[in-house]
């Protein structure tokens, strides 16, 4: 499915204030996957390879794509108003979760217990967020407080918020 997009930004917005984004309509979600529920797709933005991109319900059918630093890096694009070129299919492929996440979730069973409860694109937001570490001792502090928070029952937004209180 191919269209062409305006990029736009949430000033405020609960959890999602600051997040750059386009808007994919109810008719072309529909032809990519007849869901309700957020699906990944795979293509282009302008010249730049995407995959395993999340579109997110905002009502009535349609669907958001948040645009991430990554992204608007490599479009060059990232300003309100500006028009991108999308390019985009159904990418079937199941992420694979954090391999140190899962390890640490046998050793803690309430952790696990709440962990089993999320969604499996929740899921996928703590052990992306580990995976994105970019040092042993960053990949470390996160392990440690997404299970601390995992434990203490708090889904992913309570743990970053937590981590950003105490530094």
């Amino acid at each position: 499915m191919t269209l062409t997009c305006t990029i736009d930004r949430y000033e405020s917005n609960k959890d999602k204030t600051s997040w750059t984004f386009i808007i994919i309509p109810a008719a072309v979600a529909k032809q990519i996957h007849d869901n309700k529920k957020g699906f990944r797709v795979k293509g282009k933005l302008d010249n730049y390879a995407i995959e395993m991109v999340s579109l997110l319900p905002i009502g009535e059918g349609d669907f958001m794509m948040p645009l991430n630093q990554k992204m608007r890096k490599g479009i060059g694009k990232g300003s309100r108003g500006v028009k991108v070129n999308v390019e985009i299919e159904l990418d079937p492929r199941v992420p694979e979760l954090c391999e140190e996440l899962l390890v640490c979730l046998d050793d803690e069973p309430r952790a696990k217990e709440t962990f089993d409860g999320f969604t499996a694109s929740h899921q996928r937001y703590f052990s992306k967020w580990i995976e994105d570490a970019k040092t042993i001792e960053t990949k470390t502090k996160r392990l440690t407080r997404v299970i601390d928070g995992l434990s203490k029952g708090w889904d992913y937004g309570l743990v970053l918020r937590d981590g950003k209180v105490r530094e």
